[in-house]
Order: C-alpha cells, then structure tokens, then sequence
C-alpha cells in the first residue's frame, strides 16, 4: 500500500476511540489520510485524537472529532448530518463501531435490541444518511467490520429484539449477519471484512487469545485504499475474499433486511 493512494482520502471511522477501530484511524493517517473519528462521547474521542497526536506522530490538521452514542438513533442522525456539512465529500466510512451483547436482555430508548441496534441499526443509518457524499464522486466505498461469528446468525424477523428468546450470542450473531448482508445493499459500493480473533474488548466472544488489534486493522485498512478494488458485497475473511454466509448474498434477504431496518431507525421510503 503506498501513500499516495490514501493521501487524498477522507475516512471516517465508527468506534475509532480503542482496539481496531484505533488502530485502524492510526494506520490511516500515518499513511497520509484525513481521518474523521468518531466515539461515544467528546472526551473519549477527543483523547484518542491527542493520543495519536502525541503516540503516533499524526498531524493534527489530518483529524476530526465527532461523536455520537450509537445507542441513541437520533444521535447517530445528528452525527451524518454534521459529518456533511464539514466533509460533503467522504472516500471510506468504516463501520467498525461494536459492542457484545449483554447477558441480559437489553432494549434502548428507540426500543431496539442494543446490540443489533449499536452494531447494526446505527451503521444502516449512516451509511443511507452519508450516502450522498459517500457517491457524489466516483470511488466511494464502505468497509463493515464484520465478524466470522456471522456464519452461526440467522435473523429472527418476527421477532428481531429477540424478547422472546434471548441469549447473549444468537443476539451478537444476529447483528454481525446483518452487518454483513448490509455489505451487499447496491446503493454504495460496500465490502465486509472478518479482521480475525483480536485482543479486543470482544476478545471473551471468541477465545482467550488473540492477535494485536494493529494486526486485525490492517485487514481493514487495506480495503479503504483504492488502489485495491472491491466488488459490492464481497466478505473477506482477512486478506483473503470468500464466501459470507449464503444469506448474505440472497436479493430477497437483502431487501427484507433493508425494509426491516428501515422500520426500525424510523426511515421512510
């Protein structure tokens, strides 16, 4: 990957305050792009631009802060549309913002699942909201931090909040396979990416060891540089592209998922 390539691209990373989301906001900029950061609060995102700054030798006029709590939908609203207006311009935006979902069931203030709504909900938000400056130039493309646990998800439709039956996995699953389908949605290039087992907060989903998140980011990072190109929907599996969960590619899930959603973040066609 050279820097030219990323010089001139303007990236905005969910979730860029701890593990592969900062690490990838790192690898980012030092290979010469504009790094738009996001977090949950002003202060935490905010320290993880100073800590770039002072840690990674990053130049500040390279960063942006924004924030947004993805548990509240109106936020994440408030965030695309204050992204806009600053960049009406956007190369990347990486989903990667995530959380496990918690041993017990958990429903936000916009009545969602939180889990399926943080990991999920909030990202089909922005990415339809920043969809314009996303596709007003030639080259826009969106990166999902997805996850191999995709493959063990199904979508429960009747009954998506999983208030009927809820366990803490079947809900982080559920979440990652529609991230991942979401990869697949026509109306702007988009990949899905597994950065493998990271030693992560996600870490205990998964095993009791795992690579440095700098290891997983660079999977990540890769597919934001132009110089590499994607097909929509494509899933890989780190550096290497194979075949998501046959859901994932099925036109009729991706349209059932897309008016599920819609109905769930309050959107109308």
């Amino acid at each position: 990957m050279s820097d030219s390539t990323l010089s001139s691209r303007t990236v905005l990373v969910t979730g860029a305050t701890s593990g592969i989301g900062f690490e990838a906001a790192r690898q980012l900029a030092e290979h010469g792009a504009t790094v738009l950061l996001h977090g949950r609060t002003a202060e935490e995102t905010r320290a993880a631009a100073d800590r770039l700054i002072a840690e990674a030798g990053v130049k500040a006029e390279q960063l942006a802060t924004y924030y947004a709590d993805f548990g509240r939908l109106e936020e994440v609203e408030a965030l695309a549309h204050t992204v806009v207006a600053a960049h009406p311009h956007l190369d990347v935006l990486v989903n990667n913002a995530g959380m496990a979902a918690p041993e017990r069931h958990t429903v936000t203030a916009d009545g969602n699942e939180i889990a399926f709504q943080v990991n999920f909900l909030a990202h089909y938000l922005l990415t339809c909201l920043l969809e314009p400056a996303l596709t007003g130039a030639p080259g826009g493309r969106v990166v999902n931090v997805s996850s191999s646990l995709h493959r063990t998800g199904s979508i429960q439709w009747a009954d998506p909040n999983r208030a009927r039956r809820y366990s803490r996995l079947a809900a982080y699953a559920q979440s990652q396979l529609a991230l991942t389908v979401f990869a697949a949605d026509p109306r702007v290039t988009a990949a899905s990416v597994n950065p493998g087992v990271c030693d992560t907060a996600l870490l205990p989903l998964y095993a009791h060891e795992g690579v440095s998140p700098a290891e997983g980011a660079a999977h990540v990072v890769r597919l934001c540089d132009p110089a590499v190109e994607i097909v929509n929907g494509a899933y890989y599996d780190r550096a290497e592209r194979v075949d998501p969960a046959p859901a994932a590619s099925e036109d009729r899930t991706i349209r059932r998922l897309n008016k599920l959603a819609d109905l769930l973040v309050g959107r109308t066609a």
